[in-house]
């Protein structure tokens, strides 16, 4: 049993990091540089930690981006104030992010800045057949613990969790960030914390302070909260690997 939790919590958690600290922090709103190198070092850790729920870093970034503009309105690409559950929220969301793909929707200019794009990864990682390639490798991976360490076939229930690893990340985020939880400050919408020490979600609960100062690479902002992807990223920053601006340190 161990074998598993370990599998789905290291999952979990790099996948998440990534989602964060490149797409979130990093693509959608640049709260620190890297060089060429790096950015392609983490795009493709990023794809490699999503696997077959890999999202388009440039896509992403332009849905992102049209959250912050229009939080809790009808132009929010996937506010829940117009749902009644998570899975019409995310279809809405799915939509819009592969019109972004495709280029079938049009974004507005004033979120076009600075994207990053590597074409021939994000061809490949969008691709349906390299997304079934990771879902058989999650599959036979339990397949595998199961069998030999002779576990229950119940653990196989986790496995559309990790087919759908980052939209689920996604969609946690953005219906309890929007639905439960305390607020700090008065943001004209309706983001709230959910989580006091952002463990479960590196921070991603924060919802209601990252929606105050967007730009702060800290998601945290009152003495008992805490952003443990900000850590990290601090340590990265020391480590020369990164490059924090310091205005959003």
């Amino acid at each position: 049993m161990i074998y598993i939790i370990l599998l789905f919590v290291g999952h979990w958690v790099i996948s998440l990091f990534f989602h964060t600290a490149f797409l979130h922090r990093y693509a959608s709103h640049k709260m620190y540089t890297m060089g060429p190198k790096t950015e392609k070092a983490f795009y493709f850790l990023t794809w490699m930690s999503q696997g077959s729920s890999f999202l388009v870093p440039r896509a992403y970034a332009l849905m992102h981006r049209m959250h912050h503009e229009y939080s809790d309105t009808e132009k929010d690409p996937h506010s829940p104030v117009f749902y009644k559950d998570v899975i019409r929220m995310m279809q809405q969301a799915r939509k819009i992010y592969g019109g972004f793909v495709t280029g079938e929707l049009t974004p507005e200019s004033k979120f076009c800045y600075d994207l990053p794009v590597w074409e021939g990864l994000d061809k490949f990682g969008d691709r349906r057949a390299v997304r079934v390639m990771w879902g058989v490798l999650y599959t036979l991976l339990y397949l595998f613990i199961i069998q030999h360490f002779h576990l229950s076939y119940f653990w196989l229930l986790l496995l559309p969790i990790h087919y759908l690893m980052g939209p689920v990340q996604g969609a946690i985020v953005n219906w309890f960030g929007h639905k439960v939880g305390y607020q700090n400050y008065d943001n004209g919408d309706n983001s709230r914390n959910t989580e006091v020490w952002g463990i479960i979600m590196q921070g991603e609960l924060f919802q209601n302070n990252h929606h105050k100062a967007p730009k702060s690479l800290n998601f945290a902002s009152k003495w008992y909260e805490f952003d443990p992807a900000f850590v990290v990223i601090k340590v990265l920053d020391k480590m020369r690997i990164v490059k924090i601006v310091p205005q959003q340190a």
